[in-house]
């Protein structure tokens, strides 16, 4: 019966409880999206949105066992990554002029 609520067949319930869970912090960090106070705290907040969103495309992908999955999950940090690196070089630009 568990196996019906969750919407895939034979999924166990500790990947699903994990996907639970990163659903839960994607939801919460676009909360600190939308609220954040300062740029800084976005620009974490979205990154950390993008490694979440890299877990679930990964548990994903061994669940369905589609390795297509695992590539677009691998792209997808690589560009979390490079867009953290340019923001922070930003910042460092901007403290630097008077």
């Amino acid at each position: 019966m568990s196996e019906r609520l969750i919407g895939f067949s034979g999924v166990s319930p500790l990947i699903a409880l994990s996907m639970l869970l990163l659903t839960v912090g994607l939801v919460l960090a676009l909360v600190r999206v939308v609220r954040g106070p300062t740029i800084p705290d976005r620009v974490i907040a979205l990154d950390f949105m993008a490694s979440l969103v890299v877990g679930l495309l990964l548990l994903l992908g061994a669940t369905l066992e589609l390795l297509s999955i695992v590539d677009i999950a691998i792209v997808l940090a690589l560009i979390a990554f490079l867009s953290t690196v340019a923001f922070a070089s930003l910042i460092e630009r901007r403290t630097r002029e008077p």
